[in-house]
């Protein structure tokens, strides 16, 4: 592959960044977008291989790359594209700003890293293999050079899926006559060695084996050659860690070598459980010369305070003058990349003086704590413990902004953070009022038009939306969009992703034409960037469908809601909870379209499907369940549904509380049924019950509940207590609804 050669008529090759058996890496400019990319070129077919074993190799690739393009998640490289250019394959993929742990460790002179660099690698890692191996996806080839740190401290594993189609090119070799394919020997397990089904606990063993290099420096067998190297992996126990380093902690010291287990079976049993796992260490005291420092003379803990703060030194005193003004490693500093939360991206920001003074500058050992305390945080809300993850962004933001100032990036980018977990735990009013905050000071400091700016405007677009506020939502879209079609194109993916959301929002605001038109544009256009099944233009299919049934083209929306499930179904998994969605919508259309015989199968399939992958009490097992009563009912089977009904009503009242919208619906539905059977007296009670609840949580006006109080003066009316009745409805009369 030659420099500056254009792939496609879209991507030029600039310069080579690497090298191995498979092919080789590439910087290069996606010209289309303006954007520079890295570019996978995989070694081209040899003669060896006859044309109906290539043709199954292309089609190989081109599975195997549309799972890894699928596989969206903070802790994997991000696959743009790929194709076939001149014999030779490729993948586009997000080029990333950091070093492998290979280089890691070359950079320390093969040196172990400090505890606490570990077990945050560690965490990530486990978290992103967490989320592939859910989708049934397994590496197969983990290693140091498989696994990248940003220089935000963000841990990326590579090149998922592609291990196999080494494999299979013949980039590997073979030992002798075992057939045993040879990937990376110091890192395979040995299920890999002997040739046996491979699943998610090889990936497992080979994190161990990274773990275990990173921990001591030497990989677990560092043997002169392959074949001893790939015995030893079968057949001998490693050397504990400590043997090597003897102040790491007894509990790393453990995660290691159960990974290193030679049984899969006595393995940690999944990537979410070694998460945990990993999370618990950051809660017992490290040893100071643990930390790579040596620092002696840890400050006591009140254990009032939060895990996080366990096990952290104060730094190293000041000594001398103060010092001049600092400039931070790169590596550790978060004055250059930071995070922002989703739809917003990744972005470079310069470092830049805080308009507020501050009293001295800090210490660089003050920043790389905060640091440490801020990617904390961030794999906390990985793991779903969003109140803690909320603790530790209060605290560094607060700690951020005495030392650097209110206004400095970091400061900003922990406020950031608050307002996305605020946002995503039902505490909309708050987060607007974080991103407001943040949205007006990166505009005065970046400017309106900048990208970060953008992204806080669009995410308090987004709270709006939640708020009830769609007008005042929109306006903010209207201008955001502007900016990013101005300054990064139509079809830049921020610009994309905006429009999306604006579509939903026209349809909040009853513009429902407009909806379902912006949202095909922005389909298509994903579907020519991203390609067809995508997950981005699955989702963005998704609103069409919707956008559809809305205008009452349910035809239309089955068989859009039908095609994007089929197509998660092939991507994602046919228990993935996007794939579920829309075979839920599925049904929804079917039943609207009077086809109920047709929905019960479709709900009672996704039911198992639930049952079996959140389990029975969970809300979307219950949606599913509701859906399968409301079209019992429509096919006259009452007394089924009344029964189905009832049993969904109460569990959704001891899961989702007695006046959860959900509970008042599936409530409303058995007083439906037990009308149709006759029981009117005890339809009554149902109603009843329905619009109190309504009225206390909604208020006696809102549409919800004068919709319920009309159900209930109907079933007055059936009992032949039409006063009772008219007394209801003229509240409704008088309010002019």
């Amino acid at each position: 592959m030659g420099e500056n050669r254009l792939i496609q008529g879209r991507y030029r090759l600039l310069d080579p960044i690497g090298r191995g058996g498979m092919g080789e890496v590439w910087r290069a400019r996606d010209e289309s977008l303006g954007r520079h990319v890295a570019v996978k070129c995989l070694k081209p077919f040899g003669p060896q291989h006859d044309e109906s074993f290539t043709a199954m190799l292309r089609e190989r690739f081109r599975r195997e790359a549309r799972v890894a393009a699928a596989l969206q998640h903070r802790g994997v490289t991000v696959v743009h594209d790929f194709g076939e250019s001149d014999g030779v394959l490729f993948l586009v993929m997000e080029l990333l700003d950091g070093r492998n742990l290979g280089q890691v460790l070359d950079d320390a002179e093969r040196r172990p890293l400090s505890v606490p660099d570990i077990l945050d690698i560690a965490e990530q890692v486990a978290v992103a293999l967490a989320h592939t191996h859910a989708q049934g996806i397994v590496h197969r080839d983990l290693k140091p050079a498989n696994i990248v740190r940003l220089t935000d401290g963000t841990v990326k594993i590579c090149d998922f899926g592609i291990a196999r189609l080494g494999d299979d090119i013949g980039a590997g070799s073979r030992l002798t006559s075992t057939g045993v394919t040879m990937g990376t020997p110091h890192y395979m397990s040995p299920e890999q060695i002997a040739g046996g089904e491979v699943d998610q606990r090889s990936d497992l063993y080979s994190l161990g084996c990274v773990l275990y290099e990173l921990a001591t420096g030497q990989p677990p067998f560092d043997l002169p050659d392959a074949w001893s190297i790939l015995v030893a992996h079968r057949d001998t126990p490693p050397a504990p860690p400590r043997d090597h380093r003897p102040e790491l902690p007894e509990q790393l010291e453990r995660i290691v070598l159960d990974l290193l287990a030679k049984r899969p079976d006595e393995r940690p049993s999944d990537a979410t459980e070694l998460a945990r796992r990993i999370a618990g260490c950051r809660t017992v005291p490290v040893d100071a010369t643990a930390q790579g420092g040596g620092r002696p003379g840890r400050t006591p803990r009140d254990p009032r305070l939060p895990a996080w703060t366990r096990g952290m030194t104060a730094g190293r005193r000041a000594e001398g003058a103060a010092p001049g003004p600092l400039t931070p490693d790169p590596a550790t500093a978060l004055t250059g990349a930071w995070t922002t939360g989703p739809g917003a991206g990744r972005t470079t920001v310069p470092p830049l003086a805080s308009p507020t003074p501050v009293p001295s500058a800090p210490s660089a050992d003050a920043l790389t704590t905060l640091a440490g305390r801020h990617n904390a945080g961030l794999s906390l809300a990985r793991l779903g413990r969003w109140d803690e993850a909320g603790e530790v962004h209060r605290a560094v933001a607060a700690e951020r902004e005495r030392l650097l100032g209110p206004d400095h990036p970091d400061t900003l980018a922990s406020r950031y953070e608050i307002a996305f977990l605020l946002s995503r735990t039902g505490r909309a009013a708050e987060a607007l009022h974080e991103y407001d905050h943040v949205a007006r000071a990166r505009e005065r400091l970046l400017g309106p038009d900048h990208p970060d700016t953008l992204a806080a405007r669009q995410e308090t677009a987004y709270v709006l939306g939640q708020l009830g506020r769609p007008l005042d939502a929109h306006e903010v879209y209207v201008r955001v969009l502007a900016a990013r079609e101005r300054s990064m194109g139509p079809d830049h993916p921020d610009t994309l992703r905006c429009r999306h959301n604006f579509a939903l929002n026209l349809a909040r605001l009853g513009r429902v034409e407009d909806a379902h038109r912006i949202a095909r544009e922005v389909a298509d256009a994903r579907a020519r960037i991203l390609g067809p099944e995508h997950p981005d233009t699955l989702v963005t299919r998704y609103e069409v469908a919707y956008a559809l049934g809305r205008l009452g083209r349910w035809e239309e929306a089955l068989v859009t809601y039908g095609q994007v499930a089929e197509a998660r179904a092939r991507v994602l998994g046919p228990d993935h909870p996007d794939t579920l969605a829309a075979r839920y919508e599925t049904g929804i259309s079917l039943g609207r379209l009077g086809r109920s015989d047709q929905a019960l199968g479709v709900y009672r399939e996704l039911i198992a499907a639930r049952t079996r992958v959140h389990g029975p009490a969970h809300p979307e097992t219950l949606r599913a369940r509701h859906g399968l009563g409301v079209n019992l009912g429509r096919l006259g089977r009452w007394a089924e549904a009344v029964a189905e009904s009832h049993e969904v009503a109460a569990a959704r009242a001891r899961v989702l509380g007695p006046d959860h919208p959900d509970t008042l619906i599936s409530r409303r539905e058995v007083a439906v049924g037990l009308g149709w059977l006759g029981r009117w007296a005890e339809a009554l009670a149902e109603y009843r019950a329905v619009a109190d609840a309504r009225a206390r949580a909604l208020g006696p006006t809102h549409p919800d509940t004068l919709a319920a109080r009309n159900d209930e003066a109907h079933c007055l009316q059936q009992l032949g207590r039409g006063r009772e009745a008219a007394a209801l409805r003229r509240p409704r009369a008088a309010g002019g609804v």
